[in-house]
C-alpha cells in the first residue's frame, strides 16, 4: 500500500559494503530497535500459522486454491502499480490476494500466502538479507492481522461477507503501513506523525479499490474458483490506465521540478504561490513564505568543486522537504511554502531548518550555513504581488547582519525592496527619490523621538549651506542625512530601544550600520551619499570607525553628518536620559573639537544656529 521499503533498504545496501565483515552497519544498528521486535514477531507468527494450517488437514481443493492465491500474490507483488506521491513510486496490488485468502480460508492461510509472496519477491531481487527479513516479517504481521475477521464470525451469508473483508483490509493495511512507517521514520529521520499521515492521505484511495476487489474475489471464489479470472480484467485495466496516467503526470511533473535536487522549480513554485494566496483570501488563511540562501556557496565551489556544491544542494534540499512544499528557485536559492501557518510556525520551521543544515559537511572541517528571511499573508502592508518581494528583503537583511541567520519581515522594509528593484535601472533621479523614501522607514525604528534622520538631515544640509557647498551638494547633504542610520534597519529593535547603555557585544553590533547602510546604498550610484554614510562616525583624530580615518582624510559630507548626529543626539530625550540644552550642546560640540569633531564644522554648526534655543527647522523640497 504505497509502502517505502526501496528507502528502508538503501542506506543498509551502501553502508554494508564500507563495513568489515561482521560488523553491523551504522544504520542497521540504528534500525534495530524496531527491525528486530518485527522480525522476531513475524517468524513466532509464521511458525504458528504453519502449524495451524497444517493441522487442519487441507484437503487437495483447498491447497490448489491456496496455491493459485499464492501465485496471483506473488505476481501482484513483483509488479506494483505507479502512483503518484508514493515515496516508492508505486503500490502493490498483492493486498488483494492476501485479504481475499483471509476471507476464503482463514488467516492462517493469509499469513503463509503474504509471507512466502514477500519473501519470494525480495530474493529474486537480491535484496539484502535486512530488507527481506523486515519486509517479510511485516507481511506475516500484517496478514495475521486479517484474523480481525473473525470477529464477524464464519457465515456464508453475503451480508456478512462484506464486513469480514472490511475488517481483514483494514487490519492489513494499519499494520502494513504502520510498521512500515516506523523504519522509514527512523532510517530517513524524519517525523514518524507526518510521514504516515502522508503515506496514508496518498493510499487511502487505493485502499478501498483493492478492499471491493477483495470482496468481489469473496463473491465470485464462493460461486466457482474459476469464475474469480474474472478478476483478472478490471486488475489488468486498472494497472494498465494507472501507468498510462504516471506516464503523463511524470512528463508533467519533469516540467516543473528542478533535475538535480528533485524540489519544484522556479515555475512551478509561482504556480503554487498563487493557488496559495487565492486560497488563503478566500479561506481567511495565512500563508507562510521561507526563502532560503545558502552562505558563501560560491566559496564552497571554488574551494571544492562543482559536484561539492551539487551534494550541497542535494543535502539543503532533503532537509527542507520535511517540513512543507519545498522549491529550488535557482542557483543556491530555496522556497518553503506553508498554507495555513502563521509567524511563529514559520520561525520555528526556519530555525529546525538551520539546525539541519548544520549537520551537511560543505567540505572538510567546513559547516554549511544557510541565511533564511520570512513572510506571511495576509501582513499589514503585504500585497499578494509583493510577498516574494519582501521575504527577499527579509532574506537581504538576514545576510547582511551576520548571516545564518532567520529574518522575519517588517513594513519598514517594503522600501528597501523597492530600493534593491531600482538599483538597476538607469534614472539617477529616480534612485534619488527612491533613497530619499526610506527615510521614513529608518525613523519608524529611531531609537529617540521618531524624526531624528529627518533632522540630521536638515541640520546638515543648512550647515553645508553656511560653508559654501554648491546647491545640488546641499540637497545631497540632506539626503545623506535622512539615510545616514539606514544600516540600523539591519539592527535588532531590542538593541536599538534598550533603556540603557549597550554592553560591549551590543555596540560591536551596533558599530556595523554604517557599513551596512553604505552596501543598501552602494549599489544605487547615488555618490557620494553611499561614502558619507559608510563614514560618518570617524572621528577627527581617527579614533573612529568603521575605517579610523582622521581629519582631511574624512569625507566633509561625513564630517558635517557626525556633527548634525551628535547635536541632535544631545538635544532629544532618551529612555535614559534627559535632553540637554541648546547652549550645552553647542559647548559640547565645541569642548570635542578637534578631537571628536571638525573644528570647522563646528564653527559654521555655532554660526547657523547662534540662538538661545534649539533650531526651528522649515522642510526644503530635495530635488
Amino acid at each position: 500500500m504505497g509502502r517505502r521499503r526501496a528507502e528502508l533498504a538503501r542506506p543498509i545496501e551502501k553502508e554494508s559494503t564500507e563495513q568489515p565483515q561482521g560488523r553491523l552497519s551504522r544504520e542497521t544498528a540504528r534500525l534495530l530497535p524496531i527491525v528486530l521486535p518485527v522480525v522476531c514477531l513475524g517468524a513466532g507468527v509464521v511458525v504458528v500459522a504453519a502449524s495451524a494450517f497444517v493441522a487442519a488437514s487441507p484437503n487437495l481443493s483447498t491447497l490448489g486454491g491456496a496455491w493459485a492465491l499464492l501465485a496471483a500474490t506473488i505476481v501482484a507483488e513483483a509488479f506494483p502499480v505507479p502512483l503518484e506521491r508514493v515515496p516508492v513510486g508505486g503500490t502493490s496490488l498483492a493486498t488483494i490476494f492476501i485479504v481475499g485468502t483471509a476471507v476464503i480460508y482463514d488467516w492462517e492461510a493469509a499469513t503463509l500466502v503474504a509471507f512466502l509472496a514477500m519473501a519470494l519477491v525480495e530474493v529474486v531481487r537480491r535484496r539484502p538479507l535486512t530488507r527481506i527479513a523486515y519486509n517479510s516479517g511485516v507481511y506475516a504481521v500484517a496478514g495475521a492481522a486479517t484474523s480481525a475477521s473473525a470477529f464477524v464470525g464464519h457465515t456464508d451469508s453475503f451480508g456478512w461477507l462484506f464486513p469480514q473483508v472490511m475488517l481483514a483490509a483494514s487490519a492489513f493495511y494499519i499494520v502494513d503501513l504502520t510498521l512500515v512507517a516506523a523504519a522509514v521514520s527512523r532510517s530517513a529521520r524524519e517525523r514518524f506523525g507526518a510521514l504516515l499521515r502522508g503515506v496514508v492521505s496518498t493510499t487511502v484511495i487505493a485502499f478501498s479499490i483493492m478492499a471491493s476487489l477483495s470482496l468481489m474475489l469473496a463473491v465470485l471464489w464462493e460461486r466457482s474458483p474459476f469464475l474469480s479470472a474474472a478478476l483478472l480484467g478490471p486488475v489488468v485495466a486498472i494497472a494498465l490506465y494507472q501507468r498510462s496516467v504516471h506516464r503523463e503526470l511524470r512528463a508533467m511533473r519533469l516540467a516543473l521540478t528542478d533535475p538535480l535536487t528533485g524540489l519544484g522549480n522556479h515555475r512551478y513554485f509561482h504556480e503554487q504561490l498563487e493557488r496559495a494566496l487565492v486560497d488563503a483570501e478566500n479561506g481567511g488563511m495565512h500563508v507562510a513564505l521561507l526563502l532560503f540562501d545558502i552562505d558563501d556557496f560560491k566559496l564552497i565551489n571554488d574551494a571544492y568543486g562543482h559536484p561539492a556544491g551539487d551534494k550541497v544542494l542535494v543535502g539543503l534540499a532533503t532537509r527542507l522537504r520535511q517540513n512543507g512544499e519545498a522549491f529550488r528557485l535557482g542557483g543556491d536559492e530555496f522556497a518553503i511554502l506553508r498554507v495555513g501557518s502563521g509567524e511563529p510556525e514559520a520561525v520555528r520551521i526556519a530555525e529546525e531548518v538551520l539546525a539541519r543544515v548544520g549537520e551537511v559537511q560543505a567540505g572538510p572541517d567546513v559547516d554549511l550555513r544557510v541565511s533564511a528571511g520570512i513572510a506571511t499573508y495576509p501582513q499589514h502592508g503585504v500585497e499578494r504581488a509583493e510577498l516574494v518581494r519582501v521575504a527577499d528583503s527579509a532574506l537581504y537583511l538576514a545576510k547582511e547582519h551576520g548571516k545564518n541567520r532567520v529574518r522575519v519581515y517588517r513594513p519598514d522594509l517594503l522600501e528597501l525592496a523597492e530600493l534593491r528593484r531600482l538599483a538597476e535601472g538607469p534614472d539617477r533621479a529616480a534612485r534619488l527619490r527612491a533613497a530619499a523614501s526610506l527615510a521614513h522607514a529608518v525613523d519608524a525604528r529611531d531609537a529617540y523621538t521618531g524624526s531624528h534622520s529627518y533632522m540630521v538631515g536638515e541640520l546638515a544640509a543648512r550647515v553645508a549651506r553656511r560653508m559654501g557647498l554648491e546647491s545640488e551638494q546641499v540637497e545631497l547633504t540632506r539626503l545623506a542625512g535622512s539615510l545616514h542610520d539606514l544600516g540600523k534597519l539591519a539592527i535588532p529593535e531590542e538593541i536599538l530601544r534598550k533603556p540603557g547603555p549597550l554592553n560591549e557585544a551590543e555596540r560591536l553590533v551596533l558599530e556595523r550600520h554604517p557599513q551596512i547602510g553604505f552596501r543598501m546604498l552602494d549599489s544605487l550610484g547615488v555618490e557620494p551619499v553611499a561614502t558619507w554614510v559608510l563614514h560618518h562616525h570617524e572621528r577627527w583624530d581617527a579614533a573612529g570607525y568603521p575605517e579610523r580615518l582622521g581629519g582631511a582624510r574624512i569625507p566633509l559630507g561625513s564630517r558635517i553628518l557626525f556633527v548634525a548626529d551628535a547635536y541632535d543626539a544631545m538635544t532629544t530625550d532618551r529612555v535614559y536620559r534627559s535632553r540637554l540644552s541648546h547652549e550645552r550642546a553647542i559647548s559640547e560640540l565645541e569642548r570635542c573639537a578637534g578631537t571628536q569633531f571638525d573644528p570647522d564644522v563646528v564653527t559654521a554648526f555655532k554660526e547657523e544656529f547662534d540662538v538661545p534655543r534649539k533650531p526651528q527647522l522649515v522642510a526644503v523640497e530635495s530635488a
